[in-house]
């Protein structure tokens, strides 16, 4: 079995895209992390994810995310977001 499906099976909420065409990626410092949020084809909500280096733009890419999503609240209006855990260039 692979370690996506062993990841999906053992945590219900977490879901996977296969294969998605990366529409928008941005790049943004905060505190020691590099904060990256993606819009990808055919989805209006974005998904961000962490690292500690800035990364070659995903624009125009084929990617597999695993993710969760995620409500936040941004000045009193509640956001749905999708919480990246692991990317993968397809």
């Amino acid at each position: 079995m692979s370690d996506v499906k062993k990841l999906l099976k053992k945590h219900e909420k977490l879901n996977q895209l296969d294969m998605v065409k990366v529409v928008s990626h941005v790049q943004r410092d905060k505190d020691d992390w590099i904060l990256n949020t993606l819009m990808v084809e055919g989805y209006d909500v974005p998904f961000k994810y962490r690292r500690k280096t800035i990364y070659k733009s995903l624009k125009g890419a084929r990617v597999n995310l695993t993710y969760y999503p995620e409500t936040v609240s941004i000045a009193g209006l509640d956001i749905e977001i999708m919480n990246v855990v692991r990317i993968r260039r397809s």
